[in-house]
């Protein structure tokens, strides 16, 4: 059975078992009522009869929830067991305890509004005031496993909704429910929270193990899965293609490999993003398609540098060969963007992506560690669907001693180096390439300058020692790229 919610199903392998009790667990705002209004909602909109029984939501909160979402609750019948009635203090009694009268009532009321409509789907909210009527936990066990039993006799398939305010480590109705669905909220220091999901048990199902991002905005929740590179492989040519600048082919040892990712690194402003502009624009001159993931500056910014150096993107952003998205990493959960990915590349035929920067995309990780695990599967399911992949990092400092926020060298199949030098009085910059996977590559240091023309990439620097140290020494006749440099 569909849950009806986005990127769910995926994660249980299909969906829930029929016919089932479902505990959907976590704090208050997490999304419990929303999933559980989608649960109902596309039952309902198939034919399915859909009842929302609530002891905490009032009709009213309910139909202004679906409101926030664009929904419509026509279709849903909805039972409040605690009625204006119930509340008035002249239907109050002093014979019996209060909980004796009313956990009685209301689980006839449950049984009674359930043998009347013959739902297919229900919700129950909540069992944390099913819990204050029962008084003790033995009490509250035996209505839960009678509500359970009474359910699954009536062929319905039911989320129980719950807070989490039982004692902590309490884990009975895990071990009554067929399966749990546990959402959590985790606050950053800045921008919005995060939001993660977890299937802590699922009987007879082969779901998605580990925690899961999702989004809850206008139109209701939407799980991101948690990406498995293993389980995507696909047939590709890993013939080399060329960047567009036949130096730069020469470093790589022919050009940039089909299922290889590059990593790009050096100081800022010393031309990596001008460097895989080139090497994009190349590839859509050749016909692919390509998505440039934007971290650090703004999509005006970038076109217009592009532009007067020479590279024209808006053509082929107009054609709809080249998407460029603009991240904002303290709103964006890592989930979402490899989701994105997935998108671009399963459904939009990608064939090239650009992650700049990577130093922005760490800001979104919870840490160090969890972004190498995070970027190695992501990098991986890449490299199996035949994508290039292009990978700018920044490093600090700019002369000198320079240094990185991570160290990916060990999950990159290229590595291209950018550096800052001295030469008579002016600052220059090299490129080399210091590993590739694919090809033997030259390991010679160029001299590297962005221009009106585009980059330029000029002969081996065999006269200079110490380029890559930011003070070389000059020793020889190789003339510079810039004729106003006198080296002599």
């Amino acid at each position: 059975m569909s849950t009806g919610v986005q990127g769910l199903d995926e994660v249980l392998n299909g969906g829930l078992t029929a016919n089932r009790i479902y505990l959907v667990e976590g704090s208050p705002g997490s999304g419990k009522t929303t999933l559980a209004l989608q649960f109902l909602l596309y039952g309902a909109h198939r034919g399915q009869k859909a009842l929302y029984i609530t002891l905490s939501e009032t009709r009213a909160e309910l139909k202004a929830i679906a409101a926030s979402h664009g929904w419509s609750l026509d279709h849903l019948e909805i039972h409040e067991l605690v009625s204006e009635d119930g509340l008035d203090p002249e239907a109050e009694q002093s014979v019996l305890h209060p909980s004796e009268v009313e956990l009685g009532e209301t689980v006839n009321d449950v049984m009674s509004k359930v043998r009347s409509l013959e739902p297919d789907r229900v919700v129950f909210d909540s069992l944390s005031e099913m819990r204050l009527l029962s008084q003790n936990a033995l009490k509250y066990r035996r209505q839960v496993l009678a509500l359970k039993q009474f359910f699954v006799n009536k062929g319905c398939t039911v989320l129980l909704l719950d807070d989490k305010t039982s004692e902590p480590g309490d884990l009975q109705l895990h071990s009554i429910c067929h399966g749990v669905v546990s959402l959590d909220q985790v606050l950053q220091e800045y921008g919005s929270e995060r939001r993660r999901l977890r299937i802590a048990k699922m009987r007879g199902i082969d779901f998605r193990r580990g925690t899961h991002d999702f989004d809850l905005n206008r139109g209701g929740i939407t799980v991101y899965p948690r990406l498995i590179a293993a389980e995507h492989h696909r047939e590709f040519s890993n013939n080399a293609a060329s960047t567009g600048v036949a130096e730069l082919d020469a470093l790589l040892g022919g050009g940039l490999v089909p299922g290889t990712n590059t990593l790009l690194i050096g100081p800022s402003g010393v031309g990596k993003t001008t460097t895989t502009t080139r090497c994009v624009l190349s590839a859509l001159e050749r016909g692919q398609k390509a998505v440039y993931f934007l971290f650090d500056e703004t999509l005006a910014t970038m076109l217009a540098r592009s532009t007067a150096l020479g590279m024209q993107l808006e053509p082929h952003m107009e054609s709809g060969l080249l998407t460029v998205q603009q991240i904002d990493p303290a709103e964006m959960s890592p989930g979402q963007f490899s989701n994105r990915i997935r998108v671009a590349v399963e459904q939009h035929g990608v064939s090239v992506i650009v992650i700049d920067s990577l130093n922005a995309y760490l800001q979104s990780m919870p840490g160090q560690r969890y972004l190498l695990l995070q970027m190695h599967e992501l990098l991986s399911y890449l490299n199996q669907q035949g994508v290039t992949t292009l990978i700018a990092l920044g490093q600090h400092g700019l002369i000198g001693n320079v240094e990185s926020d991570i160290d990916l060298s060990y999950l990159s199949d290229s590595i291209i180096l950018f550096r800052f030098f001295e030469a008579a009085g002016k600052v220059l910059s090299a490129i080399s390439v210091l590993k590739s996977r694919t090809s033997a590559h030259e390991r010679t240091v160029r001299e590297f300058q962005v221009g009106v023309n585009g980059i330029q990439v000029g002969a081996p620097l065999t006269d200079f020692d110490g380029v890559l140290t930011g003070l070389p020494k000059y020793s020889g006749n190789v003339p510079l790229l810039d004729p106003q440099v006198r080296t002599e």
